[in-house]
């Protein structure tokens, strides 16, 4: 029976979170029951076309990046695919009618990890845009349940706050990024000089672009607020960390949040949630 794989289809998604990002998981379920599956769905597909560029490094990435691609495209057409993981991803599109130039434009700046090793401000814009601002718009198409009205209206904030969390990833693994795979995110900025005023420019727009996508969550229907939220306060207590510590420091180590500390936000978040404070 299908039916059966596709119910291991999502399963495979859902451990690929579970096992990927404690962060994420613990958020996925905070949101509505309904919601719960379709991002678990989207993640794992994010989750896979990233880990080819960033972890695959003894087999031919752009190969693997292309194929991936192409089965993506012929199992939304298809409404199947062997691989579980794109077979569970194409549901969720073609349930919510995700349209394919944000998958594209996603998978682009996959393909530019293959190369750029450096961004100006151009290329800087487009790699958020793909990697961060249209996964918020992936995911607020399914927030909002086809209402085109709330998804215009919402699309902009989502977009900033996709890019506050990318922006914090970029600063939480400056090392592996920079020493690691070779990559400089932030244009114009020299990592071999990284020092703190550069940090704190970086920070500032960071800033702003956390006001505005906390200024989304609150608008959010009910049943995905709080696990945005939870994503948001998750995101804001690293950036709180980062920002505490020096720039030399940063490009040392990859700054985290023990899951003792997780724990205790999401419960704090919880009462929050439950007296409307939120």
């Amino acid at each position: 029976m299908k039916s059966i794989f596709d119910e291991l289809s999502f399963e495979i998604s859902k451990q690929t979170t579970k096992r990927y990002s404690t962060s994420f998981s613990l958020g996925i379920q905070f949101l509505g029951k309904e919601l719960r599956k379709p991002i678990y769905n989207i993640y794992g597909f994010v989750r896979f076309a990233d880990e080819i560029v960033d972890t695959f490094h003894d087999y031919d990435k752009e190969v693997l990046l292309t194929e991936f691609k192409r089965d993506t495209h012929l199992a939304i057409e298809r409404g199947i695919s062997l691989n579980p993981v794109l077979n569970a991803f194409q549901q969720t599109v073609n349930k919510y009618q995700i349209p394919l130039e944000l998958i594209d434009t996603f998978l682009y700046s996959m393909e530019m990890d293959l190369d750029n090793f450096e961004h100006d401000q151009e290329s800087y814009k487009k790699y958020i845009l793909g990697s961060a601002e249209v996964v918020g718009l992936i995911c607020l198409k399914i927030f909002v349940k086809g209402n085109e009205h709330e998804y215009q209206r919402l699309k902009p904030l989502a977009m900033k706050l996709g890019s506050a969390f990318q922006k914090i990833n970029f600063l939480r693994d400056l090392k592996a990024d920079f020493k690691d795979l070779g990559r400089t995110y932030f244009p114009g900025v020299d990592m071999s000089q990284f020092n703190n005023q550069v940090k704190l420019e970086i920070e500032a727009d960071i800033e702003k672009d956390f006001a505005a996508g906390y200024e989304g969550i609150l608008q959010l229907p009910r049943d995905a607020r709080f696990g945005t939220y939870m994503a948001y306060i998750y995101y804001y207590k690293l950036f709180k960390k980062i920002k505490e510590m020096p720039a030399e420091v940063i490009v040392q180590q990859r700054v985290r949040i023990p899951n003792n500390k997780k724990y205790q936000l999401f419960v704090t978040s919880y009462v929050r949630h439950s007296l409307n404070l939120v």
